[in-house]
């Protein structure tokens, strides 16, 4: 989970145990007011405590509201299925194969084969580019999965805070002046003013 400033300079938050005037408490400060980073940052100091509070009851409001959530996150799943082209591979591959065959004809009869060579190179960068995008669906996929799983067997709402299940279901947290945004790893977003 990350927790990021979003007004002042953009920065990452850091977990700090922390000595006011006597008092010990952990806090969550923006690293550049930590760090000599160059930039000048007055974001706000949170409290852990204050984010633990903040999360679950964005987990909560969550629950709270799940059957909607539960429509909204059925449909992203179906998108995500939907919008996932297995065939994109295996035809570069069958392209790849076409060129290799082209390319050696060439290469024997002592040809030009620059043209060919350099397509090959560009399937092969469409083809990774094609794998990667695969995966990131199918990533997109297994946290809506987790998402929809979790609001499925959740019955009650949470008392407590739950470092595990936060860790499992939140991917960031975004600080402002005014609120928190809490941000699910399926990508539903709660503002929670604090």
């Amino acid at each position: 989970m990350k927790i990021r400033d979003f007004k002042q300079c953009g920065e990452i938050y850091r977990r700090v145990h922390w000595n006011n005037r006597g008092k010990k408490s952990i806090v969550w400060r923006c690293v550049s007011r930590l760090e000599n980073t160059g930039l000048a940052c007055h974001s706000r100091t949170v409290l852990e405590d204050m984010i633990g509070i903040a999360t679950v009851e964005a987990i909560n409001k969550l629950i709270g509201q799940k059957d909607g959530f539960l429509t909204i996150l059925k449909e992203n799943i179906e998108t995500v299925i939907s919008e996932t082209d297995n065939n994109i591979v295996s035809n570069i591959d069958k392209k790849l194969e076409e060129l290799q065959k082209d390319l050696l004809k060439l290469a024997n009869s002592k040809e030009d084969y620059n043209d060919i060579a350099d397509e090959i190179y560009r399937l092969r960068e469409e083809r990774h580019k094609a794998l990667a995008e695969e995966a990131g669906k199918k990533g997109s996929k297994q946290r809506l999965e987790d998402m929809e799983k979790f609001l499925n067997e959740q019955s009650t709402l949470l008392e407590e805070y739950d470092e595990q299940l936060v860790r499992r279901l939140i991917e960031k947290i975004t600080v402002y002046d005014d609120k928190l945004t809490i941000e699910f790893k399926s990508g539903v977003e709660i503002d929670i003013e604090k």
